[in-house]
C-alpha cells in the first residue's frame, strides 16, 4: 500500500482504524476514530465507488478528523469518527450488507456512533439499527431525527449569510449568484432556501436527472461538472465530495466566497492560504456544515426538532466568530476555525487531566 497508515495516524493523532469485511454480503468498509476526548465519536457512514483501498482509507481518516473539529467547534460533547463503505450506492446496497456493517459498529461498544452520509439513507440506517443501538438518523417512527440533510442545508444557508455579511456588508442573498456543485440530499434542500430568498442559481451534478429536476423546478442554470469552477458568481458552494479547492481549480475561481456543505474542501492546507491571497473568503467546512451533527446530537437527549434547529441557527454566529479570530490573529480562516476548535479540545483535556481522568 502507498499510504503509510500508522505514520498518518501518529501525525494526526488518530485513536483507531477498523477494517470491516463480510464475504457473504460483500461488505468492505473502514471505520476511523480520531478523537474521543469530548465523548463518543459520532460521524456518518459514506458509501462511494472508491478507485482504490488507499483512497477509501484516506477519505475515512480525513473525514473522521474533520468530525472531531466539527463537534468541538459546534460546542458538542462528542468526538470525531467516520465510516466509508466501498461500493456503488445505486447498485450495491442490501439489507444484508448494512446489517453486517451494523455488527461491526456494535463491536466497538459505543466508541463510534454512526449516521447517514453521502450515498446512504434513512432506510440504510434502519438496517444498521437492527444490529446496534449506536446509530442515529433513523426514521421518526423510531423517535429519531430522520434524515439530517435538512438541518445540514439550513446551517449552510445560515453560514452563507454570515459570509455575505462579512464580504458585502449585508447578510441577504437576494440577487446573489450562487454556484452549487452537488445536488444530492443536502444540495437539494439548500437550493430551496436559496431560491426562496431570491438567489440566482447555477448548478451541476454528475447525475443528469438531478440537474434536470432542479432546472425544471427552480429555474436554475445548468453547467457541465467540469465547468462549475470557472463560472462567474458571488458564492461557490461545494456540496459533493471534498478536495475541490486544489492546484487545478484554484486559478479558475471567479467568486468572492466559498461556502458549502462538502467536507474537506481544501485538498491541502496551503490551498487555504492561496484562497486568502486571491481575495476569496473561505468559510471553513467543519463549521458551516455542522448542522447535521448538531441535529443528530439532539437525539441523544430526546429529539426535539424546534430545539435542534435553534441550535443549528447558531452556525451563523459560529462563522462570524471564525472571521473575528482570523482578523484578530491575522491568520487565514481555515486556521482560525482550527484555533476555535482546539481551544475547546485543549480546555477539556486539561480538565480531564486535572481531575485524574486518564
Amino acid at each position: 500500500m502507498n499510504l503509510e497508515i500508522f505514520e498518518h495516524m501518529e501525525k494526526y493523532r488518530f485513536e483507531q482504524l477498523v477494517l470491516c469485511h463480510d464475504q457473504t454480503s460483500g461488505l468492505r468498509a473502514i471505520i476511523a476514530i480520531h478523537n474521543t476526548s469530548l465523548g463518543p465519536a459520532l460521524g456518518g457512514t459514506r458509501m462511494w465507488t472508491y478507485k482504490t483501498e488507499d483512497e477509501a482509507i484516506l477519505d475515512a481518516l480525513r473525514l473522521a478528523r474533520g468530525m472531531t473539529y466539527k463537534s468541538a467547534a459546534a460546542g458538542l460533547n462528542l468526538g470525531g469518527g467516520k465510516a466509508v463503505i466501498m461500493g456503488d450506492p445505486r447498485k450495491d446496497k442490501s439489507e444484508q450488507l448494512f446489517r453486517a456493517f451494523g455488527r461491526y459498529v456494535e463491536s466497538l461498544g459505543g466508541r463510534y456512533i454512526t449516521a447517514e452520509d453521502v450515498g446512504t439513507s434513512v432506510q440504510d440506517m434502519e438496517f444498521i439499527n437492527m444490529e446496534t443501538k449506536h446509530v442515529t438518523g433513523v426514521s421518526a417512527d423510531f423517535k429519531s431525527s430522520g434524515d439530517p440533510s435538512p438541518a445540514t442545508a439550513f446551517g449552510v444557508w445560515q453560514g452563507m449569510k454570515a459570509a455575505a455579511r462579512e464580504v458585502y456588508g449585508d447578510s441577504s442573498l437576494t440577487g446573489k449568484t450562487i454556484a452549487v456543485q452537488g445536488l444530492g440530499h443536502v444540495g437539494g434542500y439548500l437550493l430551496k432556501h436559496l431560491a426562496e430568498e431570491g438567489a440566482k442559481l447555477i448548478v451541476t451534478d454528475i447525475f443528469a436527472d438531478r440537474v434536470k429536476t432542479v432546472v425544471d423546478e427552480l429555474g436554475a442554470t445548468a453547467v457541465d461538472p467540469k465547468d462549475i469552477y470557472g463560472v462567474e458568481c458571488d458564492i461557490f458552494a461545494p456540496c459533493a465530495l471534498g478536495a475541490v479547492v486544489n492546484d487545478e481549480t484554484l486559478p479558475r475561481f471567479k467568486c468572492k466566497i466559498i461556502a458549502g456543505a462538502a467536507n474537506n474542501v481544501l485538498q491541502e492546507e496551503r490551498h487555504g492560504d492561496l484562497l486568502e491571497q486571491k481575495g476569496i473568503l473561505y468559510t471553513p467546512d467543519f463549521v458551516i456544515n455542522a448542522g447535521g451533527i448538531i441535529n443528530i446530537a439532539d437525539e441523544l437527549q430526546g429529539y426535539n426538532r424546534e430545539r435542534a434547529f435553534q441550535r443549528v441557527a447558531g452556525i451563523y454566529e459560529n462563522v462570524q466568530k471564525v472571521f473575528t479570530i482570523a482578523k484578530r490573529d491575522k491568520i487565514p480562516t481555515y486556521k482560525a476555525a482550527e484555533v476555535m476548535a482546539e481551544e475547546r479540545l485543549n480546555k477539556i483535556a486539561r480538565i480531564s487531566i486535572g481531575s485524574g481522568v486518564q
